[in-house]
């Protein structure tokens, strides 16, 4: 009973977001006001308070008092990273798949978003590397350069959650490269495909060349089989 009111608690706080009762940065009326205008008790409210505050849509400030934070896609996110790393080693291919279906989207769109500084800089995250690379640059550079395009995507949550979902497959990267010779080879031909359709202004192509690499570490995955825990 109790969690049923707590989540009663929680749908309350969140409406009054919605409706904009409540504002990015605002404070929440006292704890009493706020448990007698919701028509709960302060326990249930406490708790519903706790449950938002980890999801990072409130934040609490001892003794000053609890407030709506900035509700940035970033700041929403970051539950979603700290889930990814609890299961990062069971689900690479499924990571993979969102990615496979997302990312290319996010590139299409970034496309006419991208100045000679952004290609300067994707240029920059190739020239670091070369046949002679270690995995681990070659993953970093891998991770640089779709961050470096998908944050010029428009769309501030697909950006956001494109980053959480880098950082969850660079161990199944690792391993792919530990054991292909060639890694660092083909990395670097299809980056090339990717930023040659964006500078050409060919969203499409860019498009389906994203869909199309990330697509290539999906299928090696679905071979071979998740990477072992060291």
């Amino acid at each position: 009973m109790a969690s049923a009111v707590t989540d009663r608690a929680i749908a309350a706080i969140k409406q009054m977001v919605i409706d904009g009762t409540l504002a990015p940065g605002d404070r929440l009326p006292t704890e009493s006001e706020l448990a007698e205008r919701i028509g709960v008790s302060r326990n249930s409210l406490r708790e519903a308070v706790k449950a938002l505050s980890v999801i990072r849509v409130l934040d609490v400030r001892q003794g000053d008092g609890t407030y709506v934070t900035a509700l940035e896609p970033e700041q929403l996110l970051e539950s979603l990273a700290f889930v990814l790393d609890l299961h990062q080693d069971s689900s690479h291919v499924e990571i993979l798949e969102i990615r496979r279906l997302l990312e290319p989207v996010a590139v299409e769109q970034a496309c006419p978003h991208l100045g000679e500084e952004d290609f300067a800089r994707l240029e920059q995250s190739m020239a670091d590397l070369d046949a002679s690379s270690g995995i681990e640059e070659l993953v970093a550079a891998d991770i640089t350069f779709h961050r470096l395009i998908n944050r010029r995507c428009p769309n501030a949550y697909l950006s956001s959650l494109l980053d959480s979902l880098a950082g969850s497959t660079a161990r199944a990267r690792v391993w792919r490269g530990l054991t292909d010779d060639s890694a660092v080879v083909r990395t670097l031909a299809e980056h090339r495909r990717i930023l040659d359709a964006l500078r050409a202004g060919r969203a499409d192509l860019a498009r389906t060349y994203a869909a199309a690499h990330v697509a290539g570490v999906e299928s090696w995955l679905l071979h071979q089989g998740d990477p072992p825990a060291e």
